[in-house]
């Protein structure tokens, strides 16, 4: 894949899609990178008496996650100039009860990201995300809206 031209550009134009697993192991190795050790983030009795739906991912990961997608479609992550979100919804991360492996279970972050907006004077495209993930019931919901990231080509 060569890298994007601005030139070669239009608005809707579909960058990429891509699907991120994540397990109870990934959130346990991203509290010991990030120092969040927030107890929601591994424990399944402190999460659920908090009132969330179980153990959930960290907020910075899902964001970091998502925009690997447009990273790897602009081929420098130096080119990403701006990235921003709101957070909607938590991603549960389930545990596979009685598993043998901790890399069972978990989740499954769907990002598909398209081009927004061109800016022909600043030679820049704001790529908006689409990042969805199972919620405790089994259903996608979008767990980050207004996910844009702007990529200087």
């Amino acid at each position: 894949m060569s890298r994007p031209q601005f030139d070669d550009l239009e608005k809707g134009q579909q960058i990429g899609t891509r699907e991120i697993p994540l397990t109870r192991a990934d959130l346990i190795r991203y509290a010991g990178a990030s120092g969040d050790f927030n107890p929601i983030h591994w424990n399944q009795r402190f999460a659920e008496a908090v009132g969330l739906p179980g153990v959930i991912a960290h907020g910075m990961l899902t964001m970091g996650a998502a925009v690997q997608l447009v990273t790897d479609w602009a081929q420098d992550p130096a080119a990403i100039v701006d990235y921003q979100t709101r957070f909607t919804k938590p991603v549960p991360v389930p545990d596979a009860e009685g598993a043998a492996s901790p890399e069972t279970g978990g989740t499954v972050l769907a990002v598909s990201g398209k081009i927004g907006a061109l800016d022909p004077q600043a030679r820049t495209a704001r790529v908006d995300l689409t990042v969805t993930a199972l919620d405790a019931e089994g259903t996608a919901q979008k767990v980050l809206v207004k996910a844009q990231a702007v990529v200087a080509l």
